[in-house]
């Protein structure tokens, strides 16, 4: 999968305007009711980019964004093939996580379904582990992680039933690949 293809993906999952006012992700500070709600717009929040106009993003901009913040930052073109989806849309809706900041996300979720270093930083070591792993069993073992931390997030009450759709809709993908690989 190159990027126009997980792009065109990920889009499916990602909305037009969303101004909710109980969704921290529309707000220019990240909390509820502080900063300014201007929205999110194709999964691109206030709160990742406070200082754009979010209403009047376009898709190709929104696109240049996935590509450079997202996947070229974390190198999801160096992962196998098999990998790349998910974990650019987990990288998409969770964000990547940081261990200096001791915040969870997508690559953190990554290396430990791999055994790897938790770090956040996609490097050589978590490339060599990347290409090294069984594709299927890392998808799955990826996404359960996954779906356990987010049930923990803050915003589970509100957007879990919108998350726990999105994986299963990953896993379905996984599951019609292994089908038709007989």
């Amino acid at each position: 999968m190159n990027f126009d293809q997980a792009f065109e993906r990920l889009i499916g999952h990602e909305g037009v305007l969303s101004t909710d006012p109980n969704d921290r992700g529309n707000w220019t500070s990240g909390r509820i009711g502080e900063g300014t709600l201007k929205g999110s717009k194709y999964g691109i929040s206030a709160m990742s980019y406070p200082s754009l106009d979010i209403r009047n993003l376009t898709l190709d901009e929104a696109k240049a964004i996935y590509l450079s913040d997202y996947w070229n930052r974390h190198h999801i073109d160096r992962m196998p093939a098999a990998i790349r989806f998910d974990v650019f849309d987990g990288v998409v809706n969770s964000g990547p996580g940081s261990k200096r900041f001791n915040r969870d996300g997508a690559i953190r979720w990554v290396q430990r379904a791999l055994g790897a270093v938790d770090d956040g930083v996609v490097g050589p070591k978590t490339l060599a582990a990347m290409e090294a792993a069984n594709e299927d069993a890392f998808v799955v073992e990826f996404n359960s992680i996954r779906l356990m931390a987010m049930t923990l997030m803050a915003g589970w009450p509100t957007q879990g039933r919108g998350w726990a759709r999105r994986i299963a809709t990953n896993l379905k993908e996984l599951a019609n690949a292994i089908k038709q690989r007989g």
